[in-house]
């Protein structure tokens, strides 16, 4: 574990025990939160110390926890679309959280699915045309492959060329972090390019099939009575670095691409990466002029009232994997770091 997240564990662990989260709670917790996960499945541990998304996924038995933990704290599970309107109707009611999943990976119908369906939850699934025809690759994954597979990587950006030695753990770690850093910084960066892979290639065509849902099984995902299929553009890029003709036409494409597959409409969206540097107000606005009723961020947070009047600038609840520790789980459901981290400032919509 690094620095950081021993320094964040610690921290959360002291809250749960000093009981201040639970203090906090009835001004920290807001409304109720929207949920974000990515993958839900069994964790194969790796023998050599690198896994750089570890994050992005959980174990089943801890997303069971999950769905349980909520209802405990009590929290109503309820669709988006019911979210929302909780929202504009102000003040009053049970806290309730809605369940989002982003990019369509398989587990989502094959591990995550048959937990949903024995707790009665609603969710959403932000699907990528690109994914489902094998036509985009995943740059998070293919970037941890390369730095995987290699001793030595080359990032050439700007016509400047950086080199990375990658031999340990500790080396592939700090190396793909880099990497990932420069190429965030650099508009209209392609990681492939930079790193010198192929995009002819067959091997991160392979990963796409072998992970991600195709197009026949997100239609039978797409007609379970749980389940709403969100937007999430069509070959998630980071939006913020795009034009602004590009970045409408990744958005509004993949609802309308999404729309004509599945013969329903598709009201929301979710930014890919999603944080700060990856979408801000001109993505806020364009998803709004597209039409989407909601938009959701990886900007972290509780939902309050007056998010009402910033649909397209949602937080989500980040369920990390890092993280799988149900006392650390209440303490985040409080709202507690959130508000401790912000200075209590509630809307982070800017």
């Amino acid at each position: 574990m690094d620095a950081k997240r021993a320094a964040m564990a610690a921290g959360m662990a002291a809250l749960a025990r000093s009981g201040l989260a639970r203090a906090l709670r009835p001004f920290a917790r807001g409304r109720g939160a929207i949920a974000m996960f990515h993958r839900v499945r069994p964790w194969a541990d790796d023998a050599a110390g690198f896994a750089p998304n570890r994050g992005l996924e959980i174990e089943p038995a801890f997303f069971d926890a999950t769905l349980r933990v909520l209802r405990e704290e009590g929290f109503d599970l309820v669709t988006l679309d019911e979210a929302l309107a909780r929202l504009r109707r102000g003040a009053g009611g049970r806290p309730f959280a809605a369940l989002t999943f982003d990019d369509g990976t398989r587990d989502t119908l094959t591990c995550a699915l048959p937990i949903l369906e024995r707790h009665e939850a609603p969710f959403v699934v932000y699907a990528v045309p690109g994914f489902l025809d094998r036509t985009a690759p995943a740059w998070w994954m293919e970037t941890e492959r390369a730095v995987a597979e290699r001793a030595d990587l080359t990032l050439t950006l700007g016509g400047a060329t950086e080199r990375f030695a990658a031999r340990t753990p500790r080396e592939k770690r700090a190396a793909h972090a880099a990497i990932l850093r420069a190429v965030a910084d650099a508009p209209g960066a392609d990681v492939f390019a930079a790193l010198g892979l192929s995009r002819e290639g067959a091997a991160w065509r392979r990963e796409i099939a072998e992970e991600f849902m195709d197009e026949a099984e997100l239609r039978a995902l797409a007609g379970h009575p749980l389940a709403t299929i969100g937007a999430h553009t069509m070959t998630h890029p980071r939006l913020s670095r795009l034009s602004a003709d590009d970045a409408r036409a990744e958005m509004e494409g993949s609802r309308r691409d999404l729309e004509r597959r599945f013969g329903r409409e598709v009201a929301h969206f979710a930014y890919p990466v999603g944080d700060r540097g990856s979408a801000g107000a001109r993505e806020f606005a364009l998803a709004r002029d597209i039409g989407f009723s909601s938009a959701t961020t990886t900007r972290k947070g509780m939902l309050f009232d007056g998010h009402a009047g910033r649909l397209h600038a949602l937080p989500r609840l980040s369920v990390n994997g890092h993280w799988q520790d149900e006392r650390a789980l209440r303490a985040l459901l409080t709202g507690a770091p959130f508000a401790l981290a912000r200075g209590f400032r509630r809307l982070d919509v800017d």
